[in-house]
């Protein structure tokens, strides 16, 4: 029985591959374990816009969220993120392994312009894996709004 993931990518009739690479600690070792640049690890991100009305929001590994660019799209003045329960709960997915694809609720998608024209990996659904998708064929699947939403990752 495929993941919940899996099953939504094949209802969508959405070519993708499965990239199993195990544990990893941070962004950048996903990316060496997936084999493809940072800026391709996509983040899916929830936000809460106000109860029980939540968003996700895909960003380029690179990247981070920029809250008022965010905020001005969506026109309202305050934004937050849940924690791992609360996001769980909205999802269905635990922290990490966060999708659009096969979450409990199809709560709409806000995605970074900087993902078209690419191929990006999104998590699958579980801890260890990842999916291989063609960035433009997942956003339209996935109906989302393609704006500038993310700023460059700070320097640490």
């Amino acid at each position: 029985m495929p993941s919940p993931a899996l099953a939504a990518l094949d209802a969508a009739d959405l070519p993708y591959r499965v990239i199993r690479h195990g544990p990893v600690g941070s962004l950048a070792e996903a990316a060496r374990a997936r084999g493809v640049p940072v800026p391709d690890v996509v983040k899916t991100i929830v936000v809460r816009r106000g109860p029980d009305d939540h968003l996700f929001v895909l960003t380029p590994g690179d990247r981070v969220i920029s809250w008022p660019k965010l905020r001005a799209l969506l026109g309202v003045s305050r934004l937050s993120m849940p924690d791992a329960a609360a996001a769980k709960a909205a999802t269905g997915y635990a922290r990490g392994t966060i999708t659009p694809f096969g979450a409990t609720t199809a709560w709409p998608v806000i995605a970074d312009e900087r993902l078209r024209g690419r191929e990006i990996t999104l998590g699958a659904g579980e801890h260890g894996a990842a999916v291989a998708v063609d960035a433009d064929a997942a956003l339209t699947a996935l109906a989302a709004t393609v704006a500038d939403v993310t700023d460059p990752e700070p320097e640490r």
